[in-house]
């Protein structure tokens, strides 16, 4: 098993990657409203106000997806799925990939929770 991390810049992609999820068979996940570091320096400490000019005023806060998929060729389908979908994260301010391996997992469905071993 393996926990997908992506953040998505524009929140607007986001139905299309979690329709896109449900199509590979991926069916939990969960969204949160994030905001990168340079954004919030630039707000919030005077010294690093100067990082506003190389960040869009009108750029809406990102929303960072966290998921557990259980199948190592569903992870890479995902990965896929998010650059078709966003653009290829290679490309400034498109968005980040990356997993972790998971040990356990405790409250999700049966397919993917503790399997005792």
């Amino acid at each position: 098993m393996e926990m997908l991390i992506a953040v998505i810049n524009d929140v607007e992609l986001m139905d299309e990657v979690l329709a896109g999820f449900l199509e590979l068979g991926i069916t939990g996940a969960t969204v949160l409203d994030s905001e990168g570091m340079g954004r919030v320096l630039s707000h919030d400490i005077p010294i690093f106000a100067g990082l506003q000019t190389l960040i869009s005023r009108s750029r809406p806060q990102n929303q960072t997806l966290f998921s557990v998929i259980d199948e190592p060729e569903k992870v890479d389908q995902a990965i896929a799925l998010l650059q078709d979908v966003c653009g290829r994260f290679e490309d400034p301010a498109t968005g980040i990939a990356i997993t972790l391996p998971v040990n356990r997992v405790v409250g999700l469905a049966p397919e993917l929770g503790d399997s005792g071993g």
